[in-house]
Formats: C-alpha cells, structure tokens, sequence
C-alpha cells in the first residue's frame, strides 16, 4: 500500500513539474490556510538567501517597539565594503526609521539595513541575538542569519523555513504596506528623490500581491518571496537560485497559471527563450547575407582597348 502511495504521489508531482517549468533551484508554493503544498522542488535544500533576509531584519525592528519617527543617520559604518554594492542613499542622509526601513524592504537598500542593525538597542550584537531568538521562535530550524542585508553568503535558509518566515511577516501590516508600495518619493539631503520596488511585479497589471521581497548575490542567485492571490486563492511562493530576472518572473508567472487554471501560453524558462532568441538571431543573420548576394551583380569583364 505504501509503495502504490509512493508511486502516486511521484506521478503526481511528475504532472506539476510538466505543467509549470522552473528555473529557480529550489521553490515552494504553499497555499495560505491549509497548508496545501501546490508546487515543490528542493525545498530543504539549504542555501544562501540574500536580501530576503531583510525580512527578517524588519521583523526584528518592528517587535523592539522603536520609536519610528526617530531620526537615523546613514554612516560609514553602513557603507558595503563584502559585495560593494551601490546604494542611492548617501552617508550622511538623515531620515525617520520608518523611511529607512521602507528603503530597506521596498528598495532594498543594503545601508538602509545595516543602519537599522546599527542603531537597534545594544548595537548589532544585540540585534544578531534578537534575530536568532526570532529564527527559534518560528521554528527555522534550517535558518542562519549572520548580519542583516543578506550580502554574507552564510545567511542561509530553506524555501521550506523561508515560507514560515513569509507567513510571520505577513502578520505585520507594515512590512506588507512596504513590501507592496510600488515607488515612493522621499526628501534627500534636501532634495526628491524617487525609490522604486526591485519586484517589477509590484503594481503590474493582473497582480494582486500582499508581500514581497527579492534578493540578489552571486552566490544566491535571483531569489523572490511573494504572497499573492489568484483565481479566490491565496498562497506564498519562495523561488531561490534561479539563473536571472527573467526566470525568475517567467516561474513566478507559471506559478500564477497554475493557481487559475486558465489556458494562457506557458511561459518558457529563460534558457529556452534565450536559445530561441539566439537561433532567430542566427536565422535572420542568414537571410540578410543571403538577400545580400541576390542583390550584388558582377561587374562587367573590362574590355581590352585593341579588342
């Protein structure tokens, strides 16, 4: 009986796994409520997880109950020196923590997050502590988290414990107001300055998306957190490692079809689309140099003055 259940649930995932090609090396879709794995592929793998750490970094300042409308100073002491990342936000900007923590979760920003570290009750040892006595309340047994930006590679997690983190956030309507705010314009050493979502998801036509986090190292890969609704469903997605942007938003999509059910094109996996561009390419290539020689006629043999 057990090895006919086996063999079931093989088939059936064998099904998904034709009906929605990834691109991301780990995923997990579960759907909010039951708790119904909808899609699943090495999703106990353990691997870094980039900025979705900063998820976590909020959580951790939004339960030490901080005055919001303090003023924080950006320092060279939040400057990147492991990936030496870019940031818009200058050393030596002043902003409420509530628009540093809207940075850090919206637009990413790595200076955004080391200053909320930098400037928790006890400094950054006081704030490492804090987020692992989060990660064992939660339950993330998989989960390490060294600093809070995600550019160390030793943050490392599981899509497995990354859903369970997603689902705490969520409770958060802070962090899920910001984490959906598609831009939002903001006063910088005297001047405006307009900051946008690093989720091109964010306010695009057909989504409906209640929290979402992205994040990016080498080592990581593309990486998405999202919790979105669709066809009356409602579910929280963890993509990780996967190849670029494009396949990233292409299993984010094909996540999606698979929660209507509708019969809309699937989308290809980046590699496809890439060698599909290349052999068009190639194909218009030939054509061209093909009309070329059509069009070019031989010049006339010169004749010799005594013929």
């Amino acid at each position: 009986m057990i090895k006919k259940l086996a063999a079931a649930l093989l088939v059936s995932f064998s099904a998904a796994a034709i009906a929605v090609p990834l691109g991301s090396q780990s995923v997990l879709v579960v759907e909010d409520g039951t708790g119904k794995i909808l899609v699943e592929k090495n999703a106990d793998a353990i691997v870094p997880i980039a900025s979705l750490t900063k998820l976590m970094t909020a959580m951790v300042v939004l339960d030490s109950r901080l005055d919001m409308e303090e003023q924080i100073s950006i320092d060279k002491q939040d400057v990147d020196t492991l990936k030496h990342s870019t940031s818009r936000v200058p050393v030596g900007t002043t902003l409420s923590r509530a628009d540093v923590l809207h940075l850090a979760l919206m637009s990413s920003d790595n200076r955004a997050a080391a200053s909320l570290a930098r400037t928790y009750p006890g400094g950054p040892a006081a704030f490492k502590a804090a987020v692992n006595a989060k990660i064992r309340a939660l339950g993330m047994t998989q989960t390490r988290i060294d600093e809070p930006t995600g550019l160390s590679p030793n943050n490392m997690s599981t899509a497995a414990d990354l859903v369970k983190m997603a689902t705490a956030a969520a409770r958060y309507p802070t962090i899920t107001s910001m984490t959906t705010d598609k831009s939002d314009i903001m006063q910088i050493k005297g001047r405006q300055v307009e900051y946008h979502n690093t989720n091109r998801l964010v306010g695009a036509k057909g989504w409906d998306i209640g929290l979402s986090k992205t994040g990016y190292t080498e080592e990581a890969g593309r990486c998405l957190i999202m919790r979105i609704t669709a066809a009356g469903k409602n579910a929280t997605m963890v993509l990780l490692n996967a190849s670029g942007s494009s396949a990233r938003i292409a299993d984010a999509l094909n996540i999606r079809r698979l929660m209507t059910g509708n019969d809309e094109p699937r989308v290809m996996p980046a590699r496809v689309m890439r060698a599909k561009a290349t052999k068009a390419r190639e194909m218009r290539v030939a054509k061209d140099n093909g009309r070329k020689k059509a069009v070019i006629k031989k010049k006339p043999r010169r004749r010799r003055a005594d013929a």
